[in-house]
């Protein structure tokens, strides 16, 4: 329970190439210090936060050839967490009447200290898909950030 502060640190239109994709996850999901090199082991890196604790993708979990976000996510994460996605996508064909949620072939896990998550190119779809799935996204940041 609770209320949750969510603000959006980073946004940016990514080409659909695995590799810039997993560059920009990369990015936005190390811890770095001050001086902009990586501080993980560092004294104090244990209250370091990365630069986001949430990244949520839109787009390219289709089937159509360009379609490469679940596995340039996949190829970046420390950790995935296998059943969130296909529960979410069970969840929004059975409460929205979408049953090509289904299709979805999103990925969502952890790198290091951020958790991410891959939603729906259709806006529609990805608001449903955020409903169904923050609140055990939040929690699962939390669960992150506590270690």
């Amino acid at each position: 329970g609770g209320r949750v502060k969510i603000e959006v640190a980073e946004r940016a239109v990514v080409p659909d190439e695995s590799d810039e994709i997993g560059a920009a996850l990369t990015e936005w999901s190390t811890v770095t210090s001050s001086s902009g090199g990586s501080s993980l082991s560092s004294p104090g890196a244990r209250h370091r936060r990365p630069r986001c604790d949430l990244i949520l993708t839109t787009g390219g979990t289709g089937f159509a050839p360009r379609d490469v976000t679940p596995e340039a996510t996949l190829a970046v994460l420390d950790r995935e967490s296998r059943g969130l996605m296909p529960w979410v996508s069970s969840e929004c064909a059975s409460r929205y009447g979408q049953p090509l949620a289904s299709l979805s072939r999103a990925a969502a896990g952890v790198r290091g200290r951020t958790v991410l998550a891959n939603l729906p190119g259709n806006p529609a779809g990805a608001k449903q898909v955020v409903e169904v799935a923050l609140p055990l996204l939040v929690r699962a940041v939390r669960d992150v950030q506590e270690n």
